[in-house]
């Protein structure tokens, strides 16, 4: 086994995994205390030179991914690419203009869902979940016009703050949807002055919070199934692999032996 080899498969062990995630943890940490300024007063170069170990070792934990794989097979896979990304972001220099990308660093911690298996799973799911998605997104858009349209001209002149114009009548039918002071913060002072009101904002609720927002969270169940499957199927192809490669090695064996045997009784013969 080459020493490339070998340092892959120490990436690949759960105890290198496990490190990576105690560290992006403990950076994480690191990175809420920078925002605590008696903290800051009193250890702030600690703190500054334990994140900057941190990102040493996120550094240095990115080259041996490349050495072990090569630049093509590191690349080919979008986790890598994901921590390339943030690890990159970290190492930009946090000049005036690009101070922002200071306050940007916490999303190291997203390298958790990089390094945990479990959380890798849901975002799959998610990501699978997107075409689906944006049919039922194109499907809320042209409610949620609809019903701006709607509420402008019926409750635009005497509510002009909540549906003036399209932009407030979206947004207002948005925290409607939510169910987030819904009722006594805008639909019963609208039903005051328009009784029949609520002929038009309970359907919209039923339509939108009811059913195409439900819509989306089986979308997402549904893949994050699918995406639990086909990793239960990959675990199974792998084991039978894995034992049909050992009964090979066994019937190989087998036949050696009996060949040994044949040419022991032939050559006592």
């Amino acid at each position: 086994m080459t020493f490339r080899s070998r340092v892959g498969a120490f990436l690949d062990t759960t105890l290198f995994r496990n490190a990576i995630l105690v560290v992006i943890l403990f950076n994480a940490v690191i990175l809420g205390l920078e925002t605590v300024d008696p903290v800051m007063a009193r250890a702030g170069g600690l703190i500054l030179a334990l994140d900057k170990l941190c990102l040493s070792i996120f550094v240095i934990e990115i080259l041996a991914k490349l050495y072990a794989r090569g630049i093509v097979g590191f690349f080919t896979r979008g986790w890598n690419v994901f921590d390339f990304v943030i690890v990159a972001i970290s190492l930009v220099p946090t000049t005036q203009g690009l101070s922002v990308l200071r306050a940007l660093r916490i999303l190291r911690l997203l390298r958790v869902v990089s390094v945990a298996p479990s959380l890798r799973r849901v975002v799959e799911g998610l990501v699978t979940a997107l075409p689906g998605m944006g049919s039922v997104f194109l499907l809320m858009g042209m409610i949620f016009y609809i019903g701006s349209v709607m509420a402008t001209k019926l409750f635009g002149a005497a509510f002009p703050d909540w549906f003036g114009n399209l932009g407030r009548s979206a947004y207002s039918l948005f925290q409607i949807m939510t169910l987030e002071s819904w009722s006594m913060g805008i639909v019963r002072p609208v039903m005051e002055v328009f009784p029949y009101a609520w002929a038009f904002f309970v359907p919209f609720i039923m339509v939108t919070t009811f059913a195409v927002v439900n819509l989306l969270v089986g979308l997402i169940v549904n893949s994050m199934q699918d995406a639990h499957h086909a990793e239960d199927a990959e675990k199974t192809d792998t084991y039978r692999d894995e034992v049909l490669s050992r009964l090979d090695r066994l019937e190989a064996m087998i036949r050696e032996e009996r060949a040994r045997e044949s040419a022991g009784s032939g050559s006592r013969g």
